[in-house]
């Protein structure tokens, strides 16, 4: 008995250097300090759903079993631990195809989004708010599982935005590798009226099952489509002939409109399309700037055909179709556009 307790304290030390020396390896390589914190030993749903109709789970934060790391950019980042594992992975099988990518952002918790809603609120108003920041307990960062990449590349670190999109060849890459670790890209383009956002190369959502990332990448579905919370339609689209809008400014306005969209519970989109330049005159733009005059300088309608669920929103009857239903679109000096209203 007590010589297999000596093998057993051997194997431990022995494995325990061994760690302590690939760990020490790893951190000079990757800059990388982490940290698990063991909220609780009752395990989490790796398929739940937080999106702008879903909210995050009461007792999630309880739950949950974290790892805190530092990015290359000196920035600390929570994640969900069996997440962070399979990110490593991921990170290391790109890096051996001269892909190298770090963390941006992962976890954020509820209090810390409702200090950003309020401390934005003060700064930049509430009509900014609602347009631009989650509502405290509907984001997805709240669970752990969604994890926001950045790029380095020739040395450079590559994490704003508008820089990240420049580079779609490297975001097919790590698109290929992702479901191999139990990841999914969560916000696919075209899925906006889904998803509630617009398409996210850098946004990839963790799984913890690997065949069933590989099956929901292969048919090109949302987590939504996948777990039935929402029916898949056909969906069709007509940027129509505009002398005054490019087809990309049109295609920012249906996507800024499927994302409103998609906050309508049950409902069905079929189609969507530009009504044309004849539309936006003169007068109606003068009628959009009545409540603050010179606010808007351009105007654009789109319309939609689309069938409400049992639940339909303020002004619609439930279980019905519509056709032709309208959004009208104002833009505003800095070029940014926003829904001004719903309905002919």
């Amino acid at each position: 008995m007590k010589k297999v307790i000596s093998l057993l304290l051997i194997a431990v030390l022995v494995s325990g250097i061994v760690c302590f020396a690939g760990c020490s390896e790893k951190k000079e390589q990757t800059k990388e300090v982490t940290q698990a914190i063991t909220a609780s030993t009752e395990g989490i749903d790796y398929l739940v759903v937080v999106n702008k109709l879903h909210k995050l789970p009461e007792d999630w934060e309880q739950k949950l079993q974290i790892t805190k790391m530092n990015n290359s950019l000196g920035d600390d980042v929570e994640v969900e631990s069996k997440a962070y594992e399979a990110y490593l992975k991921l990170k290391e099988a790109l890096a051996k195809e001269g892909v190298n990518i770090d963390l941006d952002s992962a976890r954020r918790s509820v209090a810390a989004q409702e200090d950003i809603v309020k401390r934005f609120t003060k700064k930049y108003g509430e009509d900014y708010v609602k347009k631009y920041v989650a509502v405290p307990g509907y984001s997805e960062h709240h669970t752990g599982l969604a994890l926001d990449l950045y790029l380095n590349i020739d040395g450079k670190d590559v994490y704003l935005n508008e820089d990240m999109v420049k580079y779609p060849e490297i975001w097919e890459k790590i698109h290929q590798k992702i479901a191999d670790y139990g990841f999914i890209l969560r916000y696919l383009k075209g899925k906006e009226h889904i998803t509630g956002y617009n398409y996210e190369p850098w946004h990839i959502r963790y799984l913890d099952d690997v065949d069933l990332a590989k099956q929901i990448t292969a048919k090109g579905i949302t987590l939504e489509e996948y777990l039935g919370l929402v029916k898949t339609t056909d969906v069709s689209y007509d940027y129509g002939k505009s002398e005054l809008y490019t087809k990309e400014q049109i295609e920012e306005s249906m996507n800024l409109v499927k994302c409103e969209f998609a906050t309508w519970e049950g409902c069905e989109l079929f189609a969507l399309r530009y009504a044309g330049d004849e539309i936006n005159t003169k007068e109606k733009l003068q009628t959009l700037n009545e409540k603050e005059p010179g606010k808007y300088t351009e105007m654009m309608v789109l319309e939609m055909d689309f069938k409400t669920g049992k639940k339909a929103p303020d002004t619609l009857e439930a279980e019905k179709e519509y056709t032709d239903y309208q959004w009208t679109l104002g833009c505003d000096k800095e070029g940014s556009w926003e829904i001004v209203k719903s309905g002919n």
